[in-house]
């Protein structure tokens, strides 16, 4: 390491039309929390399932998901690859932004709370869908959000 290197040229990166195509996936699994609010346990599976993919996304990062998975065998061979990298920071930020939002719909689901599920299902939806169409990640706007709040101090 030189001494002009600083700590983001280590960082891993991740290509973002996977981190879109993630979003899309998950933004389909939410969907389907919403739409089996009749069948309350079924809601509840499915949102784990979500949750589930956002605490590997945060513990191992965001391209280690079943999600990021699916993008590198089925869709990047199609597209080639990447014309630029991004930080992997801010995406596995957001992967801990949404696992603490299902998560918590998860835990209040099964202790009772109905409402929770369907609410804690919108709530990343939304997320979801500004990242999947828009190219838009809130998660990662909090991260920028927060890293210039720092350095301000």
């Amino acid at each position: 390491m030189t001494a002009t290197s600083d700590r983001r040229d280590l960082a891993p990166t991740v290509d973002p039309r996977g981190q879109r195509v993630v979003a899309a996936l998950n933004l389909v699994l939410l969907a389907a929390v919403l739409l089996l609010g009749d069948v309350p346990a079924a809601a509840t599976a499915v949102l784990a399932v979500t949750a589930a993919g956002f605490a590997l996304g945060t513990v191992a990062g965001p391209g280690r998901t079943w999600q990021a998975w699916l993008f590198r065998t089925l869709v990047r061979p199609r597209i080639g690859p990447p014309a630029e990298l991004e930080d992997a920071r801010p995406p596995r930020f957001a992967q801990l932004v949404g696992l603490v939002i299902t998560g918590l719909g998860v835990l209040l689901g099964v202790a009772g709370v109905a409402a929770a599920v369907p609410v804690a299902a919108a709530v990343a939806l939304v997320a979801a869908f500004l990242n999947a169409v828009f190219g838009l990640c809130l998660g990662c706007e909090m991260y920028a959000l927060g890293v210039r709040l720092r350095a301000a101090r």
